[in-house]
């Protein structure tokens, strides 16, 4: 009988390629392509990694997301895919959750959803992005204003 394979989380693999990157800096001379490719592998890797929310999860967040997520009965690979991914949309709940529509009804979905988005820490520069945007459309609006106001006054717009 094949064991399965063991499932991960992507902070645990952002872990362990950082120890490896150090464990590779001290260990100069050995086989210099295989090291090369490592090298390039886990760079690649790490730099994708550092740019998901995975980088801001702590044990005792994983801890409370699992905690929270007893009652909808989901398996450890759904978990998993919860804790990987960050949903934001039911759309992604469907397509991470097997039998979704089946097993939960919109309102839980909606709770699964809040219970994602408060456990797990997001990125600070996704809020930062929001309040910039919401700048930028401000100012957008603004200058349209301007502009009208221009052409009512028979001004060119500059």
């Amino acid at each position: 009988m094949r064991k399965k394979p063991d499932h991960i989380k992507l902070g645990k693999v952002l872990t362990l390629l950082k120890e490896i990157q150090e464990q590779n800096g001290s260990n100069k001379g050995k086989s210099f392509k295989i090291q090369q490719n490592l090298a390039t592998i886990s760079y690649e890797t790490v730099t994708y990694l550092e740019k998901t929310p995975c980088i801001h999860q702590t044990p005792e967040s994983i801890q409370r997301l699992l905690t929270e997520l007893s009652p909808f009965n989901l398996t450890k690979a759904e978990k998993l895919q919860l804790l990987n991914h960050r949903p934001t949309t039911a759309v992604e709940i469907q397509l991470m959750i097997e039998e979704s529509e089946e097993r939960l009804t919109e309102e839980q979905i909606d709770k699964l959803l809040d219970v994602v988005s408060t456990c797990l820490p997001g990125e600070p520069e996704e809020e930062l992005e929001e309040e910039e945007g919401k700048e930028e459309d401000n100012q957008e609006e603004e200058d349209a204003e301007d502009m009208e106001e221009d052409v009512d006054k028979g001004g060119d717009g500059d």
